[in-house]
């Protein structure tokens, strides 16, 4: 999976925005973002089990911090104090595509 052109945090919205192609934009939710973590704190390594709630995460969650990590990932530190994530380029278009999945049916 290619890197997104551009990265934007609206905070004041609550939304992770990036920019895949000029006509291809993804904004997701920081809850949601969160909500999807990976890392080991969230998912048991070995079975797959989500270990987060995704209910524990705060309605009004921020982000503290946002940095690349190589070519392939972002790294956020959250209000939660939650930051041992990576979110792959891969991982963040399936998040923003099923949210596109929703929205469609949603109006079905």
């Amino acid at each position: 999976m290619q890197s997104p052109q551009n990265i934007r945090v609206h905070k004041e919205q609550r939304t992770l925005e990036l920019i895949w192609a000029e006509t291809d934009v993804s904004q997701i939710p920081f809850r949601t973002v969160r909500q999807n973590c990976r890392c080991a704190v969230c998912v048991d390594e070995f079975s797959g089990k989500q270990l987060l709630d995704p209910d524990s995460v705060p309605a009004d969650l921020g982000v503290l911090e946002i940095s690349l990590c190589g070519n392939y990932a972002l790294r956020v530190r959250w209000s939660d104090n939650h930051d041992s994530g990576l979110f792959t380029w891969n991982h963040l278009r399936t998040i923003a595509d099923q949210i596109a999945v929703n929205r469609s049916t949603d109006f079905r």
